[in-house]
């Protein structure tokens, strides 16, 4: 008996142990942790508006119910299920999942079932749905405006408005595709990702009407048609002419459109796009597009009229909005105002007079996001770097005095959900040792209740060590990186390495996220025996403004410096085969890799670049002259930088993959490129995704990895 036991508990234990040793899939490393191994979720997580309750959905996929917690008892109750929603509703074929659900008040929501939206009313403690507009199977940028009922949207080029009643308002009539409305502008840069701006009180919807007239098209090929299709866009390149932009305003009582005179020259930026609370007002940050000159212009609602420069900001190198006001409670005279002006992203409280009255958050660290507004106590609350570079931090901070309290307690990347009234918050977080947990907090008193820990969905593999490092850029910069080891590591082997990188603006790789090695395919690599490296160089973000603007006017340069620091930290370690390094990255992780090979042959024995800028004249108007100024101001940057008249420099070997209809990094970089590298006899392996814009995605990005992991695996692994 005793020898039968010891023998089922040996089974046991050899079973657990085969458990932990489970090896990743591609198709697990790739997009499992938006699949099968995504940690758990409080999945829709809201506050019902003017209440201290928040809702989220419980259940799986075909029988949720939408359950509400109200804080601080922690009482939970069942609102309403997927099937209640499905027998009033009766539309089975839109409803397979619970809709997303937008609160309107305690007593009502909405959701869209296709191109029809219903609103739930809750009438005698039951829920009644009815519908509540039908939209145009072809509406896009479909804004709702909650407390009149309105909803604007564009079709085609042109912006619509179903107001309260059902009827439709045609906003615009413009017959010439070149001028669009209602759409996000100047390629999404300066923190633009909407073209519709709804009044505060719904009474007015202003929007951006773009000229693109004057910029020339620019074929993307649809490969898929039967013969080639030719799609024009407008795509504006370095130092070329840029589109114009006007912002309009509409009054549904009227029906008639003013636009804001936003003056000369015609081709500045429009950006951080506020009303007033009271209507009366609009403010416009305006940009020279030289991005180096911001005026913050306060223009009349009614007729458009300038009325005054609350104030400006100017920068040697640039200035870069990305926010708009934040008006503060109760007030339409006190705003608060984004700036790096001190070498950071902090917060000013601004008098629409212009005059500032003091600076809220101050110090080496950025302010990320204000996730809420606590009336009762003057704070906003934020999150932001205080506490780490590498990690993300919930703070409240009075607007009038800059006293800061942190209001989270755990290592991580935190996010904030907010009340109305800003007493309470629900922290989600994650770090590398979290896959993701949850408390509700009171703001303003020490009062918190856990409402999540998430089981650890990788636990049954075999996942590699992780160090956190630092290394010190040339002129002392600490900058911070991630060394990942093969899986069953043995410090007498040598290893290959595979270099991860995009060292870009606006994108930061190293953090203290889950999981704590930033990528499932980095940690697939380490199961295959590669060493896997990546770091953050000067030109990436969240570190300040001296760091981002390093690379101004010369972007390649230093930042390859900074990544060799890291390739000799590589070759320090007795465990690395110096002489079987590879390197990837995409966008401008493609530049970099492709850079790195022409401009510093013979450190990497191959390389992969995807989607990369070869020639910076070739890529968009806002983004280049930003940080590179216009190729007419700076030859020298452009030709420096350029890397088709560098073709001749490679050694090893090196695969480029684009995607044929990339809107963002057009085709056309890479066609050079293989151009130039005939022209000088250099062999070159390249690979092309049709139907795939500047990213490969879905089911075909398990494909793209596989192509660049076979590639790896034949020139570093021999």
């Amino acid at each position: 008996m005793n020898k039968c036991l010891l023998l089922l508990c040996s089974g046991i234990l050899s079973a657990s142990a085969l458990a932990q040793q489970q090896q990743y899939t591609m198709e697990e490393a790739v997009l499992g942790l938006k699949t099968t191994l995504a940690p758990q979720n409080l999945k829709q997580l809201n506050w019902i508006p003017g209440t201290d309750a928040y809702t989220f959905l419980a259940g799986s996929r075909g029988k949720e119910a939408l359950v509400r917690t109200q804080v601080p008892a922690m009482k939970t109750d069942t609102l309403v299920r997927l099937g209640e929603i499905r027998e009033q509703v009766k539309d089975q074929a839109s409803l397979k999942a619970f809709p997303e659900v937008h609160w309107i008040n305690e007593h009502e929501f909405y959701f869209n079932t296709g191109s029809s939206y219903i609103k739930a009313v809750q009438q005698n403690g039951r829920w009644q749905y009815s519908k509540w507009q039908s939209l145009p199977e072809t509406a896009e940028h479909i804004t709702v405006e909650q407390k009149t009922g309105q909803i604007a949207y564009t079709d085609g080029n042109n912006l619509y408005l179903k107001d309260n009643k059902g009827n439709t308002h045609t906003v615009t009539a413009d017959k010439d595709p070149a001028i669009v409305n209602g759409q996000a502008v100047h390629r999404n840069e300066f923190g633009i990702n909407t073209g519709i701006f709804f009044s505060p009180k719904g009474n007015f919807l202003a929007f951006y009407r773009m000229d693109q007239r004057m910029v020339k098209d620019y074929p993307v090929i649809d490969w898929a048609s039967l013969p080639a299709q030719n799609n024009y866009v407008k795509y504006p390149m370095a130092g070329g002419p840029s589109h114009e932009v006007t912002l309009g305003v509409y009054n549904p009582i009227t029906r008639q459109t003013i636009y804001l005179n936003t003056g000369m020259p015609k081709d500045q930026y429009l950006t951080c796009v506020t009303w007033s609370p009271d209507e009366r007002y609009i403010f416009v940050a305006l940009l020279n597009r030289a991005q180096n000159h911001l005026w913050l212009n306060q223009y009349d609602a009614r007729n458009g009229s300038f009325v005054k420069t609350l104030f400006e900001e100017t920068d040697p190198k640039y200035v870069e909005p990305q926010h708009p006001l934040t008006f503060l409670p109760g007030s339409s005279e006190e705003f608060i105002w984004w700036s790096q002006r001190d070498g950071f992203m902090h917060l000013y409280r601004y008098h629409t007079s212009g005059r500032l009255l003091n600076q809220v958050t101050s110090g080496s660290w950025l302010v990320n996001d204000i996730a809420g507004v606590c009336e009762a106590g003057k704070e906003l609350i934020i999150t932001g770097t205080k506490d780490s570079p590498l990690e993300k931090h919930i703070y409240r901070v009075n607007w009038t005095n800059g006293k800061i309290s942190r209001l989270d307690d755990a290592p991580g990347i935190h996010i904030a959900d907010v009340n109305t009234s800003g007493t309470y918050i629900v922290d989600r977080y994650q770090s590398g040792n979290v896959p993701r947990a949850a408390v509700v907090k009171a703001t303003r008193k020490n009062w918190s209740r856990k409402v999540l820990t998430a089981p650890d969905p990788l636990a049954a593999f075999e996942r590699p060590r992780i160090e956190s490092i630092t290394l010190k850029a040339g002129d002392g910069t600490p900058l911070y990186g991630k060394l990942i080891y093969p899986v069953r590591f043995d410090p007498a082997k040598k290893y290959p390495v595979i270099v991860y990188l995009y060292n870009g603006p606006h994108v930061q790789l190293v953090t203290n996220g889950f999981p704590e090695s930033g990528n499932l395919w980095y940690e697939y690599m380490a199961q295959q025996g590669y060493v896997v490296f990546t770091m953050d160089g000067r030109g990436s973000s969240n570190r300040g403004l001296a760091f981002e603007q390093a690379t101004f006017r010369r972007l390649g340069t230093i930042e390859m410096k900074d990544q060799l620091k890291g390739v000799d930290y590589l070759k320090s370690l007795p465990f690395v085969d110096a002489g079987r390094m590879g390197v990837h990255g995409w966008s401008f992780g493609g530049f970099m890799a492709t850079s790195l090979m022409l401009r510093h042959p013979g450190v990497f024995k191959c390389a992969v670049a995807g989607g990369p800028v070869i020639d910076w004249s070739l890529y968009e108007v806002m983004y280049t002259e930003r940080y590179m100024d216009t190729p007419q101001e700076n030859p020298k940057g452009y030709e420096d930088n350029s890397l088709l008249t560098k073709t001749k420099n490679l050694k090893g070997k090196l695969l480029m993959i684009h995607g044929a209809q990339d809107n963002v990094v057009v085709w056309q970089h890479s066609i050079k490129f293989v151009k130039a590298c005939v022209d000088n006899g250099v062999q070159l392996d390249y690979f092309v995704y049709p139907g795939h814009e500047h990213n490969v995605l879905g089911k075909d990005r398990v494909h793209l990895m596989q192509k660049i992991t076979d590639y790896f695996d034949d020139y570093l692994k021999k």
